[in-house]
């Protein structure tokens, strides 16, 4: 009843200012509502602007995406702007907005408001992909930038990320300087009058300038004019990929890019999936249909601000799989060291960034290799920052997460699913010139650098109770760790919210060497397997991602390698209780 009366004096407010009245309408129906759920989760807390920007189901009160929420972030991000840069006259900010339902409407909003405060703006003239609205940042010279996105959650969401002036989403200390001004904006603080003079649209000469940066990163032409007819299955889910992707690919050289029409039709109520997420085997099951019609023999997905990308292959027995996160990483990273190699231009200057709950593989290759590699936090902000922090003495190759991101070059500074597409045609035109598929390739890394398979599970815990259940999750993994997981024994211990590696055989506890603490735990035990658990930032989920390692002699041992893993992490999962 407390949280009741709390909520009912919020929405009061809500009726009582300067809100619009069908915003009003919807408020006083939740209220006469005999359910109270819908008026709670509306406004039982602000929907909080946080280090990755806003995220949140659609809908008016304070805890949902509406006019005034996306209203109240632009205004604080436009206020700490004009401190950071004061007196400079041509502040200017990059705006882009994928597929979703009120996008377009919330990216104008912003533009308005921007605009009414002064600051420049360059807006997509419709929808764009996540990585061209980062590379309009660089390119442009902008101070800021933001996306109206919601990646892959359902159709009830949308979002608003934010990015500085490198391209790449806000970081340290400008994340907490812009929550506190976001924090103190009140609805009657926002400017939402537009100043049209400082509006200007963006199109085809942006596109064609993030299509040419984006063909710079091709290293196999050759191999692509061999094998450029070669049958590759594209599907955008409904979302902005439905015409870049296809371009980059046909820039690259490649000529028989085959859709997927029922979803190249753009649409926020995603009308073919329930999710549209690549990572998910059913948001690709039309795509796979259409390539078994074919004949094709790649299958690429994007979602809804392509910057995630999926990929399928034939596997040794004709049939399509679907390429992890963690496999698709190793993949690219593979490629782009090799290929490195093979031109001569490893010099031991360069280095690749995965985060840490990435697969370790990845930094036996590096390593092999002569070839840095850095760990970093979940989300491409950090692969970012470490970029950014080696720009000026070492060059950066690539870089990726275990959620189906990968970034092949630093002119674009967040997970860039556009090239990807096209750097992983050519990786299979470069693997068809070596007598290979994708499935033998990604075999013959096991065969060098060992055998990995990895797994993520989530549970997902809706709204105040699913947070709190979230937490007291975390709590009892930190203060009572499992003693052994999947029948070996817990070796070590790596807690990221304090920065403490604890060795638990000799006891020693080490400082870990990151700019800022992070929710997450990962676990070691003594037969090389890692369990890495952590809070999603985004959504209302708890993820486990697991890890585990063998060693295979031969492409024929791999199938036996898998089913052997899996097997192992159930037996870790049921020590979870998950």
């Amino acid at each position: 009843m407390d949280i009741l009366s709390m909520v009912e004096a919020k929405a009061n407010q809500w009726l009582e200012g300067p809100y619009d009245q069908e915003t009003k309408d919807a408020i006083m129906k939740m209220m006469d509502n005999e359910d109270n759920t819908e008026l709670i989760e509306s406004f039982y807390k602000d929907l909080e602007f946080g280090t990755g920007g806003l995220r949140g189901i659609m809908g008016p009160g304070s805890n949902r995406m509406n006019r005034y929420t996306v209203g109240a972030a632009t205004q604080g991000l436009s206020n700490y702007l004009k401190k950071t840069y004061p007196g400079e006259k041509d502040i200017k900010v990059a705006i882009g907005y994928d597929c979703r339902n009120n996008s377009e409407y919330f990216s104008n909003t912003a533009a308005g408001i921007f605009s009414a405060n002064g600051i420049e703006v360059y807006i997509f003239e419709s929808l764009r992909p996540t990585p061209e609205m980062s590379y309009a940042i660089r390119e442009l010279g902008c101070k800021s930038g933001i996306i109206i996105t919601a990646s892959h959650n359902p159709k009830e969401y949308n979002g608003y990320k934010a990015y500085w002036n490198d391209g790449s989403q806000i970081v340290a200390p400008h994340d907490k300087n812009i929550i506190d001004e976001v924090g103190q904006v009140k609805v009657e603080d926002i400017k939402f009058e537009p100043n049209k003079d400082l509006i200007h649209v963006m199109g085809q000469e942006m596109d064609e300038k993030f299509l040419e940066a984006s063909h710079q990163i091709s290293m196999s032409p050759q191999s692509i004019e061999r094998h450029k007819d070669m049958k590759i299955v594209y599907t955008p889910i409904h979302g902005t990929g439905y015409k870049m992707v296809p371009a980059a690919l046909r820039k690259f050289g490649f000529t028989n890019i085959i859709n997927v029409p029922e979803q190249d039709v753009v649409s926020g109520d995603f009308p073919t999936v329930v999710s549209p997420n690549p990572e998910e085997a059913a948001a690709m099951k039309m795509a796979i249909a259409k390539a078994e019609e074919t004949g094709a023999e790649l299958v690429m997905a994007t979602d809804p601000d392509s910057d995630r990308i999926g990929v399928c292959v034939r596997d040794d027995s004709g049939k399509f799989i679907i390429v992890n996160g963690n496999q698709t990483c190793i993949l690219f990273t593979y490629y782009l060291i090799a290929r490195n190699r093979e031109l001569g231009k490893i010099t031991g200057k360069e280095y690749v960034v995965k985060t840490i709950v990435t697969s370790e593989l990845i930094a036996k290759i590096a390593e092999a290799n002569n070839v840095e590699y850095f760990d970093s936090y979940t989300g491409f902000k950090f692969i970012a920052d470490v970029i950014r922090d080696n720009e000026a003495t070492k060059r950066y190759i690539g870089g990726g997460e275990e959620s189906f991101g990968f970034l092949p070059s630093d002119f674009v500074r967040d997970k860039d699913a556009v090239t990807a597409c096209a750097l992983m045609a050519e990786i299979a035109a470069w693997a068809k010139d070596k007598g290979k598929s994708l499935f033998e390739l990604l075999q013959d890394i096991y065969l060098e650098y060992g055998f990995s398979k990895e797994f993520m599970k989530y549970i997902v815990r809706q709204g105040k109770t699913g947070a709190e259940e979230i937490q007291a999750m975390m709590k009892n993994f930190r203060e009572t760790p499992p003693a052994t997981l999947g029948g070996s024994k817990l070796v070590r211990v790596k807690d990221y919210s304090t920065l403490e590696d604890k060795d638990l055989v000799t006891g020693e506890v080490k400082k870990m060497n990151y700019k800022s603490t992070s929710n997450v735990l990962q676990f070691f035990t003594e037969n090389g397997t890692k369990v890495s658990v952590r809070p999603s930032g985004t959504e209302p989920k708890i993820k486990f991602y697991f890890e585990c390692t063998d060693k295979i002699n031969s492409r024929d041992e791999y199938h036996s390698a898998d089913a052997k893993a899996m097997k192992k992490i159930e037996e870790v999962m049921k020590d979870l209780g998950i």
